[in-house]
């Protein structure tokens, strides 16, 4: 591990200043984090060219610890974010909604983290036309709590109420924050994305005066532990990026933990990806355990997780966690559910235990980042961007180019009717 970069841009005090949104402001007045829009990440990997910002899922204090490590190691602008299956209402991790800018921001300031930060808030699910009137509550509350970007994921819905949720959901967005949508369920080789699906969803957005950052696509990939090696279709995402581009639309890949580096250096140098969501792998390694190039932790002939000796938690204290996943009846998918019951006792280790689990996340997103995603010194682009915009929004990468009078409700079900494709099977896709 090589000493870490503890400089800070010649600007960082204008971007400190002018660049945290008025939410952050009002929590942290005091604060040194350069907590920022989502938007100014995306436009940082912009600015570099066919550079990928990590978006790693905090689903533990020693993952934001460690990605905010390597980061700063890397002078990498960088986002940390929690879905809503991760940190909601109905949580599987300590860390959520509502505590994650808490954490992101005491770090930053404990670490002297002068890289630029977005939190944002992943895979915010709209599974139903139920959850629309719940949503409109909840998300303010979230923005309430710090967080600066959102993904509107009304994916597993069919196009038109997937577009419709999104329009009805955006008066809750504010203008300033960064914005994803989706696209097609992550459910791995079945209900690929096409690109008339992409396409409808955007130009209905935008008729509307709705400019995302991202979007994600199924392009190939699954959450969680990865069965095969199927992996990101890169042709397929880069067909969709190329339809979409003249609507400003960066690309968001989700389920990294089941690729190769090479599949996701592919990704990077051939498609219009800026944020990439890495989760499983993040966990996996914070507790140390062994895991391959793509991001699958090593089971043994026993069908059980490999513990690297003195690496993560301590011996006793996985022998726990695995005594706890057996009474509990948990595959391997289900580790994550450890999350919850585990975190205080987790915090409650020997501090070079603590240390020990944090630098092993720190080692693996500084690689991504130099070796993998091409984002390394993207901090100084990000602060860049936020001293050109003069404030917390750089605005929108697009303007109106389609006619809200061809996407009205009844066009929107009209147009959604003729979309040929194979949404796959159904089930339960969540992260």
């Amino acid at each position: 591990m090589t000493e870490k970069n503890t400089l800070k841009h010649p600007d960082f005090e204008r971007a400190l200043q002018i660049g945290r949104p008025p939410n952050v402001v009002k929590l942290f007045p005091n604060s040194k984090a350069l907590i920022v829009s989502g938007k100014f990440i995306d436009r940082a990997m912009i600015a570099k060219g066919r550079a990928v910002a990590i978006a790693a899922n905090g689903r533990n204090y020693f993952v934001i610890k460690g990605a905010l490590q390597a980061a700063q190691r890397a002078n990498a602008a960088i986002m940390i974010e929690i879905a809503r299956s991760e940190g909601g209402a109905n949580a599987y991790c300590a860390v959520n909604y509502w505590n994650i800018a808490r954490i992101v921001d005491n770090l930053c300031n404990e670490l002297n983290i002068t890289v630029p930060v977005a939190i944002h808030a992943d895979h915010y699910g709209i599974k139903s036309q139920a959850d629309i009137a719940p949503a409109r509550v909840e998300i303010p509350t979230i923005f309430d709590a710090g967080l600066t970007s959102i993904a509107i994921d009304a994916s597993h819905m069919p196009d038109d109420q997937n577009l419709l949720a999104n329009i009805a959901l955006n008066p809750f967005v504010p203008s300033w924050a960064g914005l994803e949508t989706e696209v097609g369920e992550i459910k791995g080789k079945e209900g690929l994305s096409t690109v008339e699906e992409a396409l409808f969803l955007i130009q209905g957005l935008n008729a509307h005066n709705i400019f995302p950052d991202w979007i994600a696509l199924n392009n190939g990939t699954t959450h969680g532990i990865e069965a095969n090696d199927q992996g990101i279709q890169v042709e397929l995402t880069a067909n969709i990026h190329a339809a979409l581009a003249r609507y400003g639309i960066s690309g968001a890949q989700h389920g990294t933990s089941g690729n190769s580096s090479e599949r996701l250096r592919a990704i990077t140098a051939q498609t219009r990806t800026t944020k990439a969501n890495v989760a499983t792998a993040l966990q996996m390694i914070s507790w140390g355990l062994e895991v391959n190039d793509y991001g699958n932790a090593f089971m043994d002939a026993n069908g059980e997780f490999v513990k690297v000796r003195n690496q993560g938690v301590t011996e006793d204290t996985w022998a726990e966690m695995k005594a706890y996943a057996a009474s509990k009846k948990y595959k391997a998918g289900d580790y994550k559910k450890l999350n919850l019951p585990f975190e205080n006792k987790l915090l409650g280790q020997p501090t070079e235990i603590r240390e020990r689990m944090a630098r092993r996340v720190e080692d693996f997103v500084y690689n991504m980042i130099v070796s993998v995603f091409n984002s390394r010194d993207t901090a100084p682009l990000a602060i860049q961007a936020i001293c050109e915009a003069g404030g917390c929004d750089p605005g929108p990468k697009a303007a109106r180019m389609e006619n809200p009078q061809e996407w009205t409700p009844e066009k929107i079900a009209q147009r959604a009717g003729n979309i040929q494709s194979d949404k796959g099977p159904k089930g339960k896709f969540d992260d």
